[in-house]
């Protein structure tokens, strides 16, 4: 599908899903492979590039009609050491025996810096990744419509618990060690991904609005990059928790090392957080805008918690949040309603909460509003944990998709 005009656009329907479109639509890319992890590189457009490696095999998977039979396979290989099944294809056996090797940059004392870093912070990742990166996912135009019309969308409390496995796995100890899962999860996720690469462009839902004609390119594997670590980075560095220098490099390392087993290119992974950040400045910031599909989506997310409460506390509480940690712009196109009660504690206590919790200021001498909503602040953290684990199957299986989202059939 060619690139559509701005006429195109308005041409296409409402405001809405104009803006959205718009937004899907990148600048030119200038981002420099001398920034990234290796130094070098051809320095191609992103938006042209997909997983040369991972799609032929997979589309092949699924056009010999043998997805069920893999998946079923793959469910026994969950620790990085183990050895494949027996009984895989032969080309899929090759791909993802070359796929589970670490590359040459792996750095194990970053790896064991990042251990320290998420054993510290691992409540306050279970808000950024689900309530700033996970709300923010429904923002970027392109991820919001991938999901909405693949088989993910029509299980978001499912879609959730498997994305928060790779968040989850990041952190353990023996992340990318033999007894370990996290390779086992990226390099499934990059299979998963090639599945929707082959199955996505066959939906008329999807093809109406994508402004693509693949989707899950290299740039927009990085827009959702940027969306976890240098999100979460720029989040916790706002709310001033304080980080040490090694367990900040080592968090990156962690996540430069998923982004090369998730199958993005070495070339346009940054190496240093001033390089994420110029490249999430390019490619992340200027292409957030709403979509129908984003706005009910992030719906979906906020209801997520009912069944704590029945919604009358979460929702408000973390309708609040979304708002505080991403504005009123991206609050106002998510069609979030105000909580001016939540808003202005949050806006109040927030932080001097962090600095207590953080041993930067005593209980005592903190506002008012920290010392009587403390409690509360910590079971938001909590429930950030929660509900990426609430209704999960375990274990939870990472699998090649079959079909695309049923309620919206080709």
């Amino acid at each position: 599908m060619a690139e559509p005009s701005r006429r195109n656009i308005l041409q296409m329907g409402g405001a809405l899903g104009a803006l959205g479109a718009i937004g899907a639509a990148s600048p030119a890319w200038s981002w420099s492979p001398k920034g990234s992890v290796v130094g070098e590189g051809a320095g191609l457009d992103p938006k042209g590039v997909w997983d040369a490696e991972a799609d032929p095999v997979v589309a092949a998977v699924i056009d010999r009609g043998e997805t069920s039979k893999v998946n079923e396979l793959l469910k026994t290989w969950t620790k990085n050491g183990q050895a494949l099944p027996a009984g895989l294809p032969a080309d899929l056996k090759a791909f993802m025996e070359k796929a589970r090797q670490l590359p040459s940059w792996t750095d194990q004392g970053k790896l064991a810096a990042a251990v320290n870093f998420n054993e510290k912070r691992g409540l306050y990742l279970g808000v950024t990744y689900g309530f700033v990166s996970g709300m923010m996912s429904t923002v970027i135009p392109r991820e919001a419509r991938a999901v909405y019309y693949s088989k993910g969308g029509a299980d978001m409390r499912d879609r959730i618990t498997k994305t928060a496995k790779l968040g989850y796995d990041v952190g353990t100890k023996n992340a990318f060690a033999p007894d370990g899962e996290m390779i086992v999860t990226c390099v499934k996720t990059r299979l998963a991904h090639a599945g929707v690469r082959h199955l996505l462009p066959k939906s008329p839902h999807w093809d109406k609005v994508a402004d693509e004609a693949i989707p899950i390119s290299q740039a927009d594997m990085m827009v959702t990059w940027h969306s976890l670590p240098t999100t979460v980075m720029q989040q916790l560095n706002q709310w001033k928790v304080p980080i040490a220098a090694a367990e900040s490099d080592g968090f990156l390392h962690s996540w430069q090392l998923t982004a090369h087993m998730l199958g993005i290119k070495d070339e346009y992974i940054p190496a240093s957080w001033d390089e994420a950040n110029a490249q999430a400045a390019q490619v992340l910031t200027p292409i957030l805008g709403p979509t129908p599909e984003g706005v009910k989506l992030a719906d979906t997310l906020l209801n997520l918690a009912e069944f704590v409460d029945g919604g009358h506390v979460s929702a408000p509480v973390l309708s609040a949040l979304t708002r505080y940690t991403l504005g009123d712009e991206v609050a106002g196109w998510l069609k979030i309603r105000e909580t001016p009660f939540w808003s202005g504690i949050l806006e109040t206590a927030w932080e001097p909460f962090i600095a207590v919790r953080e041993g930067l200021l005593s209980l005592e001498k903190a506002p008012g509003p920290v010392q009587k909503f403390y409690w509360l602040f910590d079971e938001i953290l909590r429930l950030g944990v929660l509900l990426v684990l609430s209704g999960a199957k375990f274990p939870i299986s990472i699998e090649i998709p079959e079909m695309n989202n049923p309620n919206y059939p080709n």
